[in-house]
């Protein structure tokens, strides 16, 4: 027997029918509800709206849940690497060995980006923020391959996956060679992907550049755990943009240029900078941690806590490990990190934290992970981009194969009402 939900205005009830999900979550459908009542709904940020039905990612923000088509994300980083999580969350189906070994060598064969695409980042200044190189580069990607993706094309549409894939990893480290100063590197066959970015970033051509397994395990993991995450800020501008039938690159860029906010995958850069202040401070953590239990003080502890989990960021459990790992091997002695551990140590067992479930959260270890590297705070973003990817093409396709309409939210107009033009000589 299917739900309804009655609504009661201006004197008259309306009955609306409730979709509820796979996981049990209730939506009420309010798709007609401005034909029958003349009135909308008003939803700040859209916290309550669901925007569309989709079939990748469930997250269960009480519970500390998140899964990839029906996989949990501990199992997937467990026991699977990153392309195998980019196939499962694109196409909806984890990979056959021989599939896997053919998307692999398919993205392969898109990875050298035009020589003319140089041209392009040589007109940023040094001092340019690698997020927003990194969202012209992406809108640029359009102009080189003009070809509109016919969605309903199993084989146009598997080729745009290989090709996204496959460019937008070398250009994302080219916004990093770009500010420092380095010549810019090419994919390299012989290697995995995740190594593959590890060498992209780092090697110079005064020698050879050898990546710890270590490090790059550690990145396979945060790049499966930034793969996707439900109708974020970010994954809905890719589906809103891509509704008006944007190509996949036009859609993917505004996704970059949302993922840049510092409210969304600026977090972990925030992190970073809090500790800096702290260490010029004098690096006394026990000191800013009663600054954020104080309601008066300002100070708030970057990286702990999460806007959709209320409890622990399941996300977090995974990389603590490998963040400790990472530390361990690179035998890493920063004061900066020495200041994110006490902040951690504390953080675990001090009351006011537990009781309020403001735990280390993905954005305070990958933090650390990216510091430990050395990779600098302005790419911090980059990387989670590089991660999101599979995350934002598979919403894309989803939304095009889907056929949903355009983005068109609606408002509430509080300006002034009717008013007679003044003339000038009046005003």
């Amino acid at each position: 027997m299917s739900k309804t939900a009655i609504l009661e205005f201006d004197g008259k009830k309306y009955e609306l029918p409730v979709i509820v999900g796979s996981e049990n979550e209730a939506a009420i459908d309010i798709e007609k509800l401005r034909a029958l009542t003349g009135a909308i709904t008003l939803d700040p940020g859209y916290k309550n709206s669901g925007s569309c039905k989709s079939d990748i990612t469930f997250l269960d923000g009480e519970e500390g849940i998140l899964r990839y088509r029906g996989y949990s994300i501990e199992d997937l980083a467990d026991k699977a690497d990153f392309l195998e999580v980019a196939y499962l969350v694109i196409f909806g189906e984890l990979p056959t060995k021989a599939e896997l070994a053919q998307f692999e060598t398919d993205i392969r064969k898109y990875t050298l980006v035009n020589e003319e695409m140089k041209n392009i980042i040589d007109g940023f200044p040094k001092t340019a923020h690698p997020m927003g190189v990194l969202s012209a580069l992406t809108s640029a990607l359009t102009a080189f391959n003009p070809k509109v993706v016919n969605v309903e094309n199993d084989k146009e549409m598997y080729e745009a996956v290989c090709k996204t894939m496959g460019k937008f990893l070398v250009i994302a480290t080219w916004t990093y060679r770009k500010m420092m100063g380095y010549p810019l590197n090419y994919y390299d066959n012989t290697k995995g992907y995740v190594e593959n970015f590890m060498h992209l970033m780092f090697e110079l051509p005064t020698g050879p550049y050898k990546a710890s397994p270590v490090v790059v395990d550690a990145l396979d993991k945060l790049f499966i755990l930034h793969a996707d995450h439900e109708q974020n800020c970010s994954t809905s501008t890719v589906r809103i943009v891509g509704s008006s039938h944007a190509g996949l690159f036009a859609s993917i860029s505004a996704g970059v240029s949302a993922l840049w906010g510092p409210l969304h995958g600026g977090a972990n850069q925030a992190v970073l900078e809090m500790l800096e202040a702290i260490q010029k401070d004098g690096g006394d953590a026990a000191k800013y941690m009663a600054k954020a239990k104080d309601k008066d003080d300002p100070f708030r502890l970057m990286g702990f806590g999460h806007r959709v989990y209320k409890n622990f960021d399941p996300r977090a459990r995974i990389i603590k490990k490998a963040a400790d790992e990472v530390l361990a091997t690179l035998g890493v002695d920063d004061p900066i990190l020495n200041i994110a551990k006490q902040l951690e140590e504390a953080a675990l067992v001090d009351e006011y934290f537990v009781s309020r479930k403001l735990y280390p959260n993905v954005d305070f270890y990958s933090g650390i992970i990216y510091r430990a590297l050395g990779i600098p705070t302005d790419m911090f973003t980059v990387m989670f981009a590089i991660g999101r990817l599979p995350g934002w093409i598979a919403q894309w396709k989803e939304m095009r194969i889907n056929k949903e309409p355009i983005g068109r939210p609606r408002q509430i107009y509080t300006g002034h009402p009717l008013r007679d033009f003044v003339a000038m000589d009046k005003r």
